[in-house]
């Protein structure tokens, strides 16, 4: 089944079954609205930009058609990193972008997406649904920006990139040339790399003429169709600074509040919707992309722990400085902070006891040896 019928059938079940206990989620006499919603990814990237058309859709079968999004890639209305001026301007009402994006205006945004060492997605969809994360980061962040975010997407735990040379350790971090953004790469420089911010599309050349001597992007499905496998065989894990990169869809706050209460509702469910699916479709594509990798030559490396350390050592330096200087920060930090702590705790002791065990332990180094001999 299609992902478009499989949405569709949902959502008409999802309604039909709710207006059978006499409470539809809109009214017949509903508003009829055409809302654009600008996006941070091209057409190419299907699971990115598939979230947001999933979400338009489930939306529209909400309303029994009466509220329609239609959704622009990047660069056909506003370019790719001006979805939040966008919507806080109401060019357009709505958004689907990565709030790490927009570091520059308020660092503590990026909370909202991923910070070096941070939670998992499931730890992540604890916070923003359960934990007052979401609320929390409206009211502090978002709020000055006249936008209101929901979740909408997350790639789960990404790759730590390629590398044209094998990375062994600390030592070999100096003076790296390496595409990594944020406070990842805030961090990497720290460790001695000399960091570089490039547009996805300016990646592979500079991978392949040797400007960059490493990048990281998402994950193996992503990474994959970028084709950064042909001219860098080592694929370093686990992305450290995205233990889980979760999306959001922004409203305008001025807009969305003159919407009735069903609408709003409609709103909620389908980023829920779209939140879900795309961190399934993740699981689902990354293990096939992966297999693929492997079958050309890429050989799956992982960060040795020293790297590792000293990675963790100074993110958490760096958030504490922040704290001292950022009052915003402190305060949302401080919340996602002890409640990360508490999830650690958890997650180390139920979760990582049945992994430990049950998880095949590959040697992911001799796999990729023994299929590029074969």
């Amino acid at each position: 089944m299609k992902r478009r019928d499989f949405v569709k059938s949902a959502g008409v079940g999802a309604v039909a079954g709710a207006a059978a206990v006499g409470a539809p989620y809109v009214h017949a006499q509903g508003p009829r609205l055409r809302w654009r919603m600008v996006t941070s990814w091209p057409t190419s990237l299907e699971t990115l930009y598939g979230g947001a058309e999933d979400f338009a859709e489930r939306l529209s079968i909400l309303t029994d058609g009466r509220f329609d999004v239609r959704v622009y890639p990047a660069g056909e209305l506003v370019g790719g990193l001006e979805v939040l001026d966008a919507c806080q301007a109401g060019t357009a009402e709505m958004g689907h972008t990565a709030s790490y994006y927009y570091v520059g205006k308020e660092p503590t945004i990026a909370i909202d997406t991923a910070i070096p060492f941070g939670m998992t997605t499931r730890m992540q969809n604890a916070w923003m649904y359960y934990g007052g994360g979401n609320e929390l980061l409206n009211q502090e962040v978002f709020s000055n920006f006249n936008v209101l975010a929901f979740p909408g997407g997350n790639t789960t735990t990404q790759m730590g990139g390629w590398f044209r040379e094998p990375v062994e350790g600390l030592d070999d971090l100096k003076g790296l040339k390496m595409r990594i953004p944020g406070f990842g790469g805030e961090i990497m420089s720290e460790l001695g790399v000399n960091v570089q911010t490039l547009a996805a599309a300016e990646i592979y050349p500079a991978l392949e003429r040797g400007v960059i001597d490493a990048t990281e992007f998402v994950g193996p499905y992503d990474d994959e169709r970028l084709g950064f496998w042909q001219v860098a065989k080592n694929y370093y894990y686990p992305s450290w600074w995205e233990p889980s990169a979760m999306f959001s869809i922004y409203v305008n706050k001025d807009a969305y509040d003159k919407l009735p209460d069903q609408y709003k509702e409609a709103i909620r469910i389908a980023a829920a919707d779209s939140n879900v699916r795309m961190i399934a479709h993740y699981d689902y594509l990354n293990p096939i992309a992966v297999d693929k990798l492997l079958e050309r030559g890429v050989t799956l490396r992982r960060f040795s722990d020293d790297i590792m350390s000293a990675a963790q050592t100074t993110a958490f330096e760096m958030y504490e400085d922040m704290a001292a200087e950022n009052k915003t920060w402190e305060k949302v930090y401080r919340h996602w902070k002890k409640f990360r702590d508490s999830q650690y705790a958890w997650h180390g002791t139920n979760e990582l006891a049945y992994a430990d065990f049950a998880l095949p332990r590959v040697d992911t180094e001799k796999v990729g040896a023994s299929r590029n001999e074969g």
